[in-house]
C-alpha cells in the first residue's frame, strides 16, 4: 500500500469533512503539524473537534484554524499564549473541554490501545470531576476519564521510512507519539523519507502500523517563547 503522497493536501485527500474530530500533535509550537493544518485550513472544512494539548498561537499551528473559526470545540490542557482562544472561549463561541495534561495524553493513549476509560486522582474535587463517575480504590477517590478516539490524526515526525515507522526529534515525541494512535487514521508530516530498512529499529518511537498516509516538507520551526537573563558579570 503507497502511504508516501506528494503534498499535504493530496495526504488528506477525501479524510476531511465538516464536523470530523481531529487529533493533532504538538506542544504549544514544537512538532506541530504545521503543513497539515494549514492543508485543513484551505480545506474550509469547519465544526472541527480537536484533541491537542493547546491550539497553537494567534495565526499561527492551529491558531489558524481558530481564527476562521473552523474548530466547534477543543479538548486541550491549557490555553497558552493563544489570545483569540481565550476570547472565543469567553464569548462562548468555543466549546472547551479542559484536561490536566497527564490525562489528555493518557486518554488519546487509551484510545490508541483500545481501553475505553481509566480511573484517575488527578482531578479530584475539582471542576474537572463535576460529572465524571468516582470510585474509591485501597480508601483514594478516583474519576472515570474516557479513552479519546477521533476520525483522523494529524502529527509531526522527523523522519520516516517507507512503511511509516517513525522517528521524532528530542522533545516532539511529546503528544506526537498518542495523537498518531487514537485517530483511525494517521497522516504524518515529517522532514525527511528514508527507504525502508534504513531505520535502526532500536530507534523507531512508533511503528509503521499505526501511519496510513505520509508526507514530506519544509518546515517554519517557531519558538513559542523565550526566556533570557542577563550575563552576570565576573
Amino acid at each position: 500500500m503507497r502511504k508516501v503522497y506528494e503534498t499535504a493536501d493530496a495526504a488528506l485527500d477525501g479524510l476531511l469533512k465538516d464536523g470530523i474530530s481531529i487529533a493533532a500533535g504538538g506542544f504549544g509550537l514544537c512538532g506541530i503539524p504545521e503543513l497539515l493544518i494549514a492543508a485543513i485550513h484551505k480545506s474550509g472544512v469547519k465544526d472541527l473537534t480537536i484533541a491537542s494539548n493547546n491550539c497553537g498561537v494567534d495565526g499561527f499551528g492551529l491558531g489558524v484554524l481558530l481564527d476562521s473559526k473552523q474548530i466547534r470545540k477543543m479538548q486541550s490542557s491549557y490555553v497558552g499564549e493563544n489570545a483569540e482562544f481565550m476570547r472565543q472561549y469567553l464569548s462562548g463561541e468555543l466549546e472547551l473541554e479542559f484536561n490536566p495534561q497527564g490525562t489528555l495524553a493518557e486518554r488519546m493513549r487509551a484510545g490508541g490501545a483500545g481501553i475505553p476509560g481509566f480511573y484517575t486522582k488527578t482531578g479530584v474535587g475539582t471542576v474537572i470531576a463535576e460529572g465524571k463517575e468516582h470510585k474509591d480504590f485501597d480508601g483514594e477517590t478516583y474519576i472515570l476519564e474516557r479513552g479519546i478516539v477521533t476520525d483522523l490524526s494529524i502529527v509531526k515526525a522527523w523522519k520516516a521510512d517507507e512503511t511509516g515507522n517513525l522517528v521524532f526529534r528530542k522533545t516532539a515525541r511529546n503528544f506526537n507519539v498518542p495523537a498518531a494512535t487514537c485517530g483511525r487514521v494517521c497522516v504524518v508530516e515529517v522532514e525527511e523519507i528514508v527507504p525502508a530498512g534504513s531505520l535502526d529499529p532500536d530507534c523507531i518511537h512508533l511503528p509503521g502500523i499505526y501511519v496510513h498516509r505520509i508526507v514530506q516538507g519544509e518546515h517554519e520551526k517557531r519558538i513559542e517563547q523565550r526566556t533570557t537573563r542577563k550575563r552576570e558579570e565576573a
